[in-house]
């Protein structure tokens, strides 16, 4: 079952009523310091008070202890939030909370959590980033994967992309492919401005999902994050797991073309993938290639269904070739004899004709269902 029909058009939602800041209350100059260095990893700016701030928010726009979508009470300040109204949002936060009543000053202020630094950094740096992002629902991801060489896995994860874009759904496409010819020369945007994948091998951690749209080129409506014409840069695992992440939580669509070869960075981003479309062309040799192809898929993959490319020779039809691979059948497409040269002339894929009408059906099921693409 493939989570997360995009009910929500696909956009994820925006930052809460305080304005994606989180406040602080503390008047411990250490714990200060971590708390505003976490909130700059996170992305955050956030108010600052020594006390519970009035309720109702100043001209600035800062936000009062109801509205703040995030609140980070120092230990030093618990005492004095005591009878503040409860609400939801509210952690506790120390540099040493060995004492035991550590738990009573928590249960008085009615918070969800007590964080210790160092050792909570990476979780309060989620939480405060899901706030400055506008934690909402994550992208739809879909992966696109060639059964075998030539079977036009590239054309169809481009195609999805685009169509996704033009039905208005917000839209990153990944080329995941080292190898590949690049997913911004196939979209006609070699020479666009924008970040590619070498320029986050060295991400770790959490990469800011607004940033990484931002930086990434954009092509016809959607953002690429493709590979450069230099050297070969080899992209650490957890470099893909964070940046792939990233797209997910930004909302909307994520398709990823995916390479044959499943290694340890690819495995990260099955992971993480809602569903995976092998494309087979319709030919015996091309079918017995894919059923090893979808082995090593599903071993990091929760959903893999057959996209059948092209006319079956006699006595074998698409549900056939999807039975002889173990999976359900997503759909067949044409060969587009036009589509070649189209291409050449910088049209993207999936512009128009059957590759266009097959991925429009393809994201109204999939789209349009709270309960995932229906099989």
């Amino acid at each position: 079952m493939v989570a997360g029909g995009a009910a929500n058009g696909g956009r994820a939602g925006g930052a809460g009523p305080g304005g994606g800041r989180p406040l602080i209350i503390t008047e411990d100059p250490v714990l200060l310091d971590d708390l505003l260095r976490l909130c700059a990893a996170a992305g955050a700016e956030p108010h600052v008070h020594h006390a519970v701030p009035e309720p109702a928010t100043d001209g600035a726009g800062a936000p009062g202890w109801d509205s703040a979508p995030l609140v980070l009470i120092g230990d030093d300040a618990a005492r004095r939030v005591r009878g503040a109204p409860r609400r939801d949002g509210v952690l506790l936060v120390g540099r040493d909370l060995d004492d035991p009543s550590v738990w009573q000053r928590a249960v008085e202020i009615g918070a969800q959590e007590v964080l210790r630094l160092p050792d909570a950094e990476s979780t309060l740096v989620d939480r405060i980033a899901d706030v400055a992002e506008g934690a909402g629902r994550p992208a739809l991801a879909v992966g696109v994967i060639g059964g075998s060489g030539g079977a036009g896995a590239s054309t169809l994860a481009c195609a999805l992309a685009l169509r996704a874009a033009k039905g208005g759904e917000r839209t990153i496409l990944i080329d995941a492919d080292p190898l590949g010819g690049g997913m911004d020369v196939l979209l006609g945007g070699e020479s666009a401005e924008g970040l590619r994948w070498p320029d986050f091998a060295a991400s770790r951690g959490r990469v800011g999902a607004g940033a990484l749209e931002e930086s990434l080129p954009e092509l016809h409506a959607l953002r690429v994050l493709s590979w450069d014409r230099g050297e070969r840069v080899v992209v650490p695992p957890a470099a893909m797991r964070s940046v792939v992440a990233a797209a997910r939580r930004r909302g909307g669509v994520v398709v990823v073309d995916l390479p044959r070869r499943v290694d340890e960075a690819v495995a990260e981003v099955l992971a993480q993938l809602d569903l995976v479309l092998l494309v087979v062309p319709g030919e015996l040799r091309s079918v017995a290639a894919a059923g090893r192809v979808a082995a090593a898929v599903r071993m990091a993959a929760r959903d893999v269904r057959v996209v059948v490319r092209g006319r079956c020779p006699e006595g074998l039809d698409a549900e056939a070739v999807a039975g002889l691979l173990g999976a359900p059948l997503a759909g067949e497409v044409p060969v587009e004899v036009g589509l070649p040269g189209r291409v050449a002339e910088g049209e993207p894929p999936g512009a128009r004709g059957t590759l266009a009408r097959f991925c429009d059906g393809f994201w109204r099921r999939a789209l349009g269902s709270a309960q995932g693409v229906p099989a």
